[in-house]
């Protein structure tokens, strides 16, 4: 806080506003001690007089003296102005956050209620809500916080809903975190700089619709007065004695110029990473015990496959009625196990992990006939330690996986303290040890350090640290070296395999990349249109693949023996839309094989003796080289 202060004083706009901002806090404080007498004594000798060196503003028509009013108003004005804003940031912080905490159909209304609101104009509010509570400084109070509560809460549920979307936020509901300690811990750090911002600016509109609320007579009533109520009083004598009017709008303008300026300045200081955000003790920092690691152990059978999944969708409702981007998924998962899943964009590659992950919000709707991890249904309600703990997700944008407000040991630490029951001292600890294990230098100096300190591809190594704070038995990795370079893809890469042999962890690799896949993992599952349409041995994808979309995309990756003066192979056409998935096989469209019964007939995903799973009619049919119509055309590959 202290740090914060010395910046906000650094800069000239935070000194010109803390300091009107302080003068303003001085004289509600002591104005009415010191000059309330002479503010309210009447001198009938002097009525309505101009300004002068006893009365420096003039006096009012009971000759009280002006200058003196609109200071002592001060308290009163400010108090009210503070009151009603409080009102209205607490309404709107409570109206934008709703439909995060209550999502479906609940959360829906609340947004639908909200735009209602803010479509009416605000005047229109502040005297419709006056009238309802009636005329005085209460009911202007309540009229102008609810009046203004729609227009902050519309603003809240616009940076909600991005920050909502992070992946880091997914990874806290992954974690089991609750979800108003999502709110606190993760959301409105991130939406503080705005809010703050607006809730100053707020202010000094507030009061102004105070003064206007009390000008028309509808605010504080006499014998009480605020600004307005003095503007008011002033209004008969504005040509002959136009100061009883200005001065206190002066008053007004210079109290709502100390709030923009001060709220301009504070949102500078929140927004500067190097004052914000607190670290996570170090080791020996405080005298809390170590309750354990191992909550969220699990039992399950080791006969058992780790994961298990049969007849898996997710579908989302759309214009034209549903649309299924996952249709139809199964398949198995064993302990240490590495299974890679490619496909082109658009195939449910992700979708597919994230329906796994209980990580599908509303309104998507995930359905299966199994899916089993670890021993538990994940379909029903489950103890959240158990995928909090036992299943670890690496997301593709580690930018975006990490809170930016928070340092990096404190993020990975919060699993350890949420699900393992470790005090602050030793959930550090365990984070620092995490990081050391993937690799990062100086881990105790890293842990302290926020995101955007880190490279990325050490932020790649921090996230995979974070899933490794529990005894993950599943590692889901959605392209973990996206926007890598190849040296640093390597290291990661091979990080993964280490901690595999290292933890015994199964791994789920999501990749656009064959090469990769073939490299890292046992077996290879490869989606088009939102089904598995081939599950092989990872060494016999170049050699013995049998769907032609899968021999297309292996041919598509260029290679050491690629002729550099021929175009890049490509697959022709488009991927399916997921919404208008055609009838028969949906890559019948594209395939240089397609036959009527292709086209007609949607292939199921059979298995031969040796375990390799294809969905094609003709996958039995003997072919050499690659497919026909695998054009060779200038462009990328897919």
């Amino acid at each position: 806080m202290r740090g914060r202060l010395l910046r906000l004083l650094r800069t000239p706009v935070g000194r010109i506003g803390l300091g009107l901002l302080t003068l303003l806090a001085l004289l509600a404080l002591l104005a009415p001690l010191l000059w309330g007498d002479r503010a309210s004594t009447v001198d009938t000798g002097n009525l309505l007089g101009g300004p002068s060196a006893q009365h420096w503003v003039g006096t009012d028509n009971l000759g009280r003296d002006l200058f003196f009013r609109v200071l002592v108003a001060t308290r009163l004005s400010l108090v009210l102005a503070l009151l009603a804003t409080a009102l209205g940031v607490l309404l709107g912080l409570v109206l934008g956050i709703a439909p995060l905490l209550l999502g479906g159909r609940a959360g829906r209304l609340v947004v639908a209620a909200v735009n209602i609101l803010v479509a009416f104009p605000s005047l229109l509010l502040v005297l419709f809500f006056a009238v309802v509570f009636g005329v005085g400084a209460r009911g202007a109070a309540l009229a102008i916080g609810v009046a203004i509560a729609p227009a902050f809460a519309r603003l809240v549920q616009n940076l909600v809903a991005g920050v909502a979307e992070r992946d880091f936020v997914a990874a806290a509901r992954i974690a089991g975190v609750h979800p108003v300690r999502i709110v606190v811990r993760h959301v409105l750090p991130n939406i503080a700089e705005p809010l703050v911002v607006n809730a100053t600016v707020t202010a000094g509109g507030v009061l102004l619709s105070f003064a206007g609320l009390s000008f028309l007579g509808l605010g504080v009533q006499s014998p009480d007065y605020d600004w307005g109520r003095l503007m008011q009083d002033g209004l008969s004598g504005i040509y002959t004695h136009p100061l009883a009017a200005l001065a206190p709008g002066i008053a007004v303008i210079l109290a709502g110029l100390a709030f923009n300026l001060t709220g301009e300045a504070v949102a500078g200081t929140f927004g500067d990473p190097s004052v914000r955000g607190r670290a996570w003790p170090g080791p020996g920092r405080d005298g809390d015990t170590d309750r354990g690691d191992d909550r969220g152990a699990t039992t399950a059978d080791p006969a058992e496959p780790l994961l298990e999944v049969g007849d898996l969708s997710v579908a989302f409702p759309s214009p034209t009625g549903v649309t299924r981007p996952v249709r139809g998924i199964s398949l198995r998962i064993d302990a240490g196990e590495a299974v890679g899943v490619v496909g082109e964009s658009g195939s449910g590659k992700s979708l597919t992990a994230l329906a796994i992950a209980r990580l599908v919000e509303e309104p998507g709707r995930v359905a299966a006939k199994r899916l089993r991890f670890c021993g538990a249904d994940l379909r029903g309600s489950i103890d959240p330690v158990l995928l909090g703990t036992s299943l670890a997700v690496v997301f593709q944008d580690p930018m975006s996986s990490f809170n930016p407000v928070m340092r990096i040991g404190s993020q990975l630490a919060e699993v350890g303290r949420q699900h393992q029951g470790l005090s602050r001292r030793a959930a550090f600890a365990r984070a620092v040890d995490r990081l050391r294990a993937v690799r990062v230098q100086d881990p105790e100096r890293r842990a302290r350090q926020y995101p955007h300190e880190f490279s990325g591809g050490m932020r790649q190594r921090a996230m995979i640290g974070m899933g490794l704070m529990g005894s993950p038995r599943l590692i889901i990795a959605d392209e973990p070296t996206t926007a890598l370079d190849v040296t640093v893809q390597r290291q990661v890469l091979a990080l993964l395999r280490d901690i595999r042999r290292e933890e015994n962890a199964a791994l789920l690799l999501i990749s656009h990349d064959v090469s990769v896949v073939a490299e890292v993992c046992d077996r290879v599952l490869v989606m088009y249109a939102g089904r598995i349409v081939e599950d092989l041995p990872a060494a016999e994808l170049r050699t013995r693949a049998r769907h032609p979309y899968t021999r297309a995309l292996v041919a598509a990756v260029p290679d050491m023996a690629t002729d550099p003066t021929e175009p890049l192979a490509t697959i022709p056409g488009q991927p399916v839309d997921p919404a208008h998935v055609p009838v028969g096989c949906a890559y019948a469209a594209r395939c240089p094989w397609a036959t009527d019964r292709c086209r007609e007939e949607d292939p199921v995903l059979r298995s031969d003796p040796a375990g390799h799973r294809v969905a094609c009619w003709h996958a039995d049919e003997q072919r050499s080289g690659e497919p026909t119509g695998l054009r060779l055309t200038k462009g990328g590959a897919a």
